[in-house]
């Protein structure tokens, strides 16, 4: 049983062509694709507001329950290990809710979980709370209101533990996100990538012949007995799609033509006819004429 597999054969010296013939196209997809993501990011995402206060946890020993630490300032995994224990205070609800309710805020207690990130500054003891909204004065006003509920809520979990303001939240002065210059980058790369792509699937699955060179690098085998010159064109046309070109147009100027001859032959004016030539009679002939009468 014989199996015959159909294989496509890939010229990247066609596809090549094809993008530098068309490259004004991928130049035009980039622009396109570009301008449509920058206005994207510019006028339909919401852009947010970042405001974060810092914290310094100050304490040699602290005891949870039952158990009891001791950490220096310079073990930096255990400034670590703290930095999480307070991120799951913060991330409570009784903490969640007492923030809610002092900074009169509309917010549930999953949306307000969202909102908030917290991690450790440089390994240190000192870590941030960030708050991400679409308004800069809410996030500033959340962050400090969060610095004043946080110590409270440690203080009466873990004994002997102090937390300490670094530095409080301001208002920022710009937008976080949208980037827009990221999103014009990224869709004039979408736009280039996707026209290559399409341009290679055209040069690729293109099987019309367009010279002869065309027929001896595909069909090697298969020897070229002729072929039909172009005697009606005095230069030597190089263009690619120059044979396509001629076979559409050579019947319209024929035709153009017959229809000038035509016109020519009406506009010729009409010949007269010739008037035969008269001869006159010498005097001499009727005389001999009349002699022999």
């Amino acid at each position: 049983m014989n199996n015959d597999n159909e294989y496509i054969k890939i010229d990247l010296t066609k596809v090549l062509n094809g993008l530098l013939h068309r490259a004004w196209v991928i130049i035009l997809c980039m622009i396109l694709c570009g301008a449509l993501l920058f206005s994207y990011a510019s006028y339909f995402v919401t852009p947010m507001y970042e405001s974060s206060v810092l914290m310094y946890v100050n304490n040699s020993d602290f005891s949870v329950g039952v158990t009891s630490f001791s950490i220096s300032s310079s073990d930096i995994s255990a400034a670590k290990s703290l930095v999480e224990t307070y991120l799951v205070i913060l991330k409570t609800r009784m903490t969640m809710d007492d923030v809610i309710a002092q900074g009169q805020l509309d917010y549930s207690y999953e949306q307000l979980c969202k909102m908030i990130s917290a991690e450790s500054v440089n390994d240190t003891e000192i870590f941030s709370v960030t708050v991400k909204t679409d308004d800069p004065y809410e996030a500033e006003r959340i962050a400090n209101t969060i610095a004043i509920v946080l110590p409270e809520k440690i203080n009466a979990v873990v004994d002997g533990s102090s937390v300490r303001i670094v530095d409080y939240a301001v208002v920022p002065s710009a937008k976080v996100s949208p980037s827009i210059p990221k999103y014009t980058i990224l869709g004039m790369m979408m736009g280039a990538m996707l026209s290559c792509l399409i341009i290679a699937i055209i040069e690729i699955t293109d099987n019309q012949i367009r010279s002869e060179d065309y027929l001896l690098e595909t069909y090697p085998e298969i020897p070229l007995l002729s072929v039909v010159p172009d005697m009606l064109n005095e230069r030597h046309h190089d263009n690619y799609y120059y044979y396509s070109h001629y076979a559409e147009s050579a019947p319209q100027e024929k035709k153009q033509q017959g229809k000038k001859s035509h016109a020519r032959q009406e506009k010729k004016p009409a010949e007269k006819p010739e008037k035969p030539e008269r001869h006159p009679r010498s005097k001499g002939n009727k005389k001999s004429k009349g002699g022999l009468l």
